[in-house]
């Protein structure tokens, strides 16, 4: 299967990436370690979804000793590009401007994110052959 087919993954399945993406690679304990205090799981329920998750195409495993070693198929970035790109088709019908009033009404950006996405914008614009709107 192609890293582009692979199937969205579900929120609890995308809280163990986040450890994987984050770690390289992590046992099944080192995962439920990872998630334990911040989601009511037990390592048994890890496990099972890391094996759900291998059988879709979203990690493999290494063995290293009686223990398996697992690492995250898709990487990270295009991985929130594609899932944010099907909210903003879904959710604002393609509306950047609204998904961005959503995002910052949900969350009071501090001073060096809305500094970081004016520099982003300006990027985008340089990039684009576009001077700054005034």
């Amino acid at each position: 299967m192609e890293r582009d087919e692979l199937p969205e993954p579900t929120g609890r399945e995308l809280d163990i990436l986040k450890v994987l993406w984050e770690r390289g690679e992590a046992t099944v304990r080192e995962v439920h370690e990872a998630l334990r205090d911040d989601l009511p799981i037990v390592q048994n329920t890890v496990q099972a979804f890391l094996r759900t998750m291998e059988e879709k195409g979203l990690v493999t495993h290494r063995s290293e000793g009686r223990a398996f070693v697992y690492r995250a198929v898709p990487e990270r970035e295009p991985t929130g590009r594609r899932l944010l790109g099907r909210v903003l088709d879904r959710a604002f019908d393609g509306a950047l401007d609204q998904l961005v009033a959503s995002a910052l009404a949900m969350r009071r950006p501090r001073r060096q994110d809305l500094d970081r996405l004016r520099q982003l914008i300006d990027e985008f614009e340089q990039r684009n052959g576009r001077g700054r709107a005034t």
